[in-house]
């Protein structure tokens, strides 16, 4: 498949919402699976997805949480437990899904965790880390022979405008585990940079192929995400004027038009924001790196992959 490099530019903005920009899709016979289905962006997004005829299949951390979610959208939602603070429940997920049978032709790459005010760890890794990447990673690569099977598959990560922040060198190979130093926002960043890498990464090793990978910037949106900001969640609320903020039937845009607006169907490698074409930072624009981020992730998933 020919690739386009340079991304068309739509018409919508950061005020556009949801279901604004897929006013016009007909998702009727497609599978979209979406991780943190059951509140904030994930939550819309489905909701808006199965409005448009998807059957998604709902990824939340526990199956009472997919389930009640289910409750408030519809009978075309198939919930499904997923921590992905719990490796082996990433790969009972990803067996799960797997024994639908069916082709997925959207994989969301949609929840994570934000700044945790202290250094948590599991598996030896700082918990962002783990659970906005390669938590994710692992459930890519465990399921992306189901979205090879869809005629035009799309991986879509929801990373942020915070892979701006991240650590020195983009990603500290030799502190994953945060022990010789850790930040709440450096390491969001890290983690939310690692979630660009690999998209671009999966890009390239998917080039030749029908399926795609693409990142997006959600918006600034005050969602369960900010749940550990605390003090700081409420200064932000004050502070940010409407020039910047957005609710969450807008910041629930962006990823909605990546994974299904026609225009794009052979677009891989990019980064999006407000439903175009964004500026990917030095680092995530950064092959090497990304490379590197790969095979490094795929040493510390060796068990579960």
């Amino acid at each position: 498949m020919n690739r386009q490099t340079s991304p068309p530019r739509s018409d919508f903005t950061r005020r556009s919402t949801a279901e604004q920009v897929t006013a016009d899709v007909d998702l009727r016979g497609k599978t979209v699976l979406i991780t943190g289905c059951n509140s904030g962006l994930g939550f819309e997004t489905m909701r808006v997805l199965v409005k448009r005829g998807a059957h998604v299949i709902g990824v939340a951390r526990t199956r009472k949480k997919a389930e009640d979610a289910r409750a408030e959208v519809g009978a075309e939602v198939t919930p499904v437990a997923c921590d992905l603070s719990d490796l082996d429940s990433v790969v009972a997920c990803s067996e799960e899904v797997a024994a639908l049978g069916q082709p997925i032709d959207v994989l969301m790459c949609n929840a994570g965790i934000m700044a945790l005010p202290k250094l948590q760890q599991k598996y030896g890794l700082e918990m962002q880390f783990l659970t906005n990447h390669l938590a994710h990673f692992i459930l890519v690569s465990r399921l992306l022979d189901r979205v090879k099977q869809a005629r035009a598959g799309r991986v879509v990560m929801v990373s942020s405008l915070g892979h701006l922040t991240s650590v020195p060198g983009g990603i500290n190979f030799s502190n994953l585990s945060g022990d010789q130093g850790y930040t709440p926002f450096t390491f969001y960043g890290q983690s939310k940079l690692a979630n660009l890498l690999m998209s671009n990464e999966l890009a390239r090793r998917l080039e030749g192929s029908t399926t795609t990978s693409n990142a997006i910037h959600p918006g600034i949106i005050m969602t369960p995400l900010m749940r550990n900001l605390g003090d700081i969640r409420a200064n932000m609320t004050k502070l940010i004027s409407w020039p910047f903020s957005r609710n969450v039937q807008q910041g629930a845009a962006t990823q909605c038009y990546v994974a299904t607006a026609a225009a794009l169907e052979r677009v891989s490698g990019c980064y999006f924001a407000d439903c175009n074409p964004a500026t990917k930072s030095i680092h995530g624009k950064n092959p090497d790196l990304a490379r590197r981020l790969w095979s490094v992730s795929e040493e510390l998933a060796t068990d579960y992959l």
